[in-house]
């Protein structure tokens, strides 16, 4: 058995949102430290819809709030970025996916946690790997897979 160092997580949590049903702080910090290849300092900030739509708008040009957005600002030595979960929109889409509210926040911060390292879902294959990791550290978490249809 080799003996390795797991990598450390800095998180710092903002909550923007007056949204019900929010993890709390040490559900954040589980979840992303599960997805962790490397030493990462990350502020998770959780908003509303104004605020996702605006930073969409701002950085991708789309004119819509999305689930979760990611920023890297310094992949040297110990990565830094900021993850910003939109609040509304994961509500809505565990409604329609008729998914359990805290296992899609678990599941988007994993999903965060892995595009703050480079990984990305831009073509199949680099999605299928993507969402095949998702899933091992989800099930590992003990939910379920989030790309099963239920």
């Amino acid at each position: 058995m080799h003996n390795t160092v797991s990598p450390r997580l800095s998180l710092t949590v903002q909550y923007a949102s007056a949204a019900p049903h929010l993890p709390t702080r040490p559900q954040w910090r589980r979840w992303c430290k599960a997805a962790l290849q490397r030493d990462v300092r990350m502020t998770l900030r959780i908003v509303d819809e104004a605020e996702g739509r605006e930073l969409n708008k701002n950085y991708r040009g789309k004119d819509c709030a999305t689930n979760v957005l990611t920023f890297v600002y310094d992949d040297a030595g110990v990565l830094s970025g900021d993850a910003v979960i939109c609040a509304p929109i994961v509500e809505k889409e565990a409604r329609e996916q008729h998914k359990d509210l805290l296992a899609h926040y678990a599941h988007l911060a994993i999903h965060a946690a892995l595009h703050l390292q480079g990984h990305d879902h831009e073509n199949e294959t680099d999605a299928a790997g993507m969402e095949a990791l998702e899933t091992r550290l989800m099930l590992k978490l003990r939910y379920p897979d989030p790309y099963q249809e239920t």
